[in-house]
């Protein structure tokens, strides 16, 4: 075993429920019910029907052995239910995110479904639940702490740290959580070719892909199977291959270091990180148009530029780049140009900004088509630095030579803000409601804000059924 692996396996073995406060025990409670809101905001997505019609055709060793594909009652094998949840609670663009400067962006929430449908099959209580969550998080976002190479996915994050937290739940010894990371680590490079040009449903799947693979690794170490050695830190181990760095793991969440699961944002709109300042932006310019629309001869944009991903090219010379014209939701919910115009017609993005009839949309065409990005360097700044600030401008010009202006960030409210529990409930009903009723919302809500008391979690994937 190399220095990481057992580092990883021998906190993960040894965090119980009493090193993590309170108050990190309502954060990951938070992110659960966020993300299990998201799986019903996006249910019935192309990937999610091709996901859970691929779960369907497979058979069950044993009925003891199947997770529950949520939204339904047919349960699969643990590691295909845990393809097909996390790729549903990804699918809507929904679902936590996180940034730091220096940091490989991510979505961290892809490790709950997984570690849910774990939970449920080991019939875990609540606090081992949110414990495995937290775990997950840790280990998740430390690793994407000085994380650079660009070429890989942070779904890589998310096998690794499932595979440990999901060995944690099944009560396995610490030498078999440090195999299970072997085989989550080394099978399986992900790369960032899922979020690069014209982008697909893959985008999407890349997080059910990793959390089988997690689920998968722990499955197999809890039956003796054992791994390569030294994954991380071999000659043609994750760092030298995939991190393409040592990896220096910061000291890990307990005692008198805090847990890193508060840094996540609550995404507030269905897009791509990077899109939503502009969105909010987009959003107060919009409240101002007031049915004057057609009157408007350009849009002006003033971004940060990431340092992951330029926020989109500023060049939209012949069209080349997808963001300028995109032709699938996926690659729509990820272009700022595209998101500000539908805000502007519609005065919100909501599951309908995407569909076809906006994607073909000639107004929101004729929006695109008047629509120019600009860095503002002091907005690139205040992303780049701790605690980030989310800020854009969006500038509309009309033919009166009136400019109406929206603006967030910083002092005109911020993305990172703090979301309260009520902002959490409404959103999570804003998905359930459509599906559920309002009733068994309000029922399934009480359950899930009492999960740290919660005896048998597999109660939980039965409240979510509807189809």
């Amino acid at each position: 075993m190399d220095a990481i692996q057992t580092r990883l396996a021998s906190y993960a073995h040894g965090l119980s429920v009493v090193d993590i406060p309170p108050a990190t025990l309502h954060a990951a409670r938070v992110r659960v019910i966020d993300t299990l809101g998201a799986v019903l905001g996006g249910f019935d997505d192309e990937c999610n029907r091709v996901a859970r019609a691929v779960a369907m055709d497979t058979p069950l060793a044993s009925s003891a052995a199947g997770a529950t594909l949520l939204g339904t009652s047919f349960k699969a094998p643990v590691d295909v239910a845990a393809f097909v949840n996390a790729t549903a609670s990804r699918s809507a663009e929904i679902n936590d995110v996180y940034h730091a400067p220096g940091s490989k962006n991510g979505h961290p929430s892809d490790v709950i479904t997984p570690l849910l449908a774990v939970a449920e099959t080991a019939h875990a209580n609540g606090r081992d639940l949110l414990t495995a969550v937290v775990l997950a998080y840790e280990i998740y976002l430390r690793l994407a702490n000085g994380f650079t190479n660009r070429a890989f996915d942070a779904t890589n994050f998310c096998g690794i740290a499932v595979a440990a937290a999901s060995a944690k739940l099944m009560g396995l010894s610490q030498e078999q959580i440090a195999e299970a990371l072997a085989m989550a680590a080394v099978p399986n490079g992900a790369l960032n070719q899922s979020r690069t040009g014209h982008l697909t449903m893959w985008k999407s799947v890349a997080s059910g892909q990793a959390g089988r693979a997690g689920v998968f690794a722990a499955r197999l170490a809890a039956k003796g199977m054992c791994g390569a050695s030294e994954p991380f830190t071999g000659r043609h181990g994750w760092n030298a291959n995939i991190a393409r760095s040592e990896v220096k793991l910061a000291e890990l969440g307990g005692a008198n270091t805090p847990f890193r699961i508060d840094d996540t944002l609550i995404k507030p709109r269905m897009a791509c990180l990077h899109t939503l300042a502009p969105i909010l932006a987009a959003e107060k310019a919009a409240a101002k148009l007031k049915g004057r629309l057609h009157d408007v001869t350009a849009v002006s944009v003033e971004v940060y530029r990431a340092n992951e991903r330029a926020v989109v090219s500023v060049d939209k010379t012949g069209g080349h780049d997808p963001h300028w014209n995109p032709d699938s939701r996926e690659t729509a919910d990820h272009s700022v140009p595209y998101c500000v115009a539908a805000t502007l017609l519609d005065g919100t993005v909501s599951p309908n900004s995407f569909d076809e009839a906006h994607l073909k949309s000639p107004v929101l065409r004729q929006l695109l088509d008047v629509t120019e990005l600009k860095e503002n360097t002091s907005f690139t700044h205040a992303y780049e630095k701790h605690p980030v600030e989310y800020r854009c401008r969006v500038n509309v010009r009309l033919k009166s030579g009136e400019a109406v202006v929206g603006e967030t960030g910083g002092e005109h409210g911020d993305l990172s803000d703090a979301k309260s529990d009520a902002e959490i409930s409404a959103k999570f009903r804003s998905f359930a409601e459509v599906l559920l009723g309002a009733a068994r919302t309000s029922a399934l809500l009480e359950q899930l804000w009492a999960m740290d008391v919660m005896r048998d979690v597999s109660v939980v994937p039965p409240m979510l059924a509807f189809g």
